[in-house]
């Protein structure tokens, strides 16, 4: 099944041109503003998530269509993304959770610290997968250091 990923853009509805019908309701749109998605026109009120019934117009500019459903993002990815198994923890990541990545490797981002002395890593912070393990850079290299190599100062 395709799965599309569209805008929605929100529009002033011009008080001299003809009302256009709602994609949802089939009614008139009279309202102030209007939504133009999958190229039709909604209320602000009738283009909803299929699943939650949030307001699409309010929650971003973007929906999601699969199986003839629309649907927000995080419902979207909760019925149709890809799970996983977070490399730290082994624990599952639910595929609308936010995560970090390193190679091949997904993590919570909880679990997203050194391995051997748990140092969370902030942005900017450098950080080492060695032996599909996360390590800080002072922990990445005391291992070299163990291992008989210097590190290389630049």
């Amino acid at each position: 099944a395709l799965v599309l990923d569209k805008s929605i853009q929100m529009l002033s509805v011009q008080p001299d041109t003809k009302p256009k019908g709602c994609a949802g309701c089939n009614r008139k749109i009279k309202d102030r503003y209007l939504l133009k998605a999958l190229d039709k026109y909604w209320h602000e009120d009738c283009l909803k998530c299929a699943c939650c019934d949030c307001r699409l117009g309010e929650v971003g500019s973007t929906l999601y269509t699969k199986a003839n459903l629309i649907l927000c993002r995080r419902d979207y990815l909760r019925l149709f993304g890809v799970t996983g198994n977070c490399a730290a923890c082994s624990k599952l990541i639910p595929a609308f959770e936010m995560v970090m990545r390193a190679k091949d490797n997904v993590y919570h981002l909880d679990c997203f610290a050194c391995q051997l002395c748990n140092q969370r890593f902030c942005v900017g912070d450098k950080f080492f997968l060695k032996n599909n393990m996360i390590l800080c850079q002072t922990d990445y290299e005391e291992g070299l250091m163990k291992e008989g190599y210097a590190p290389q100062v630049r």
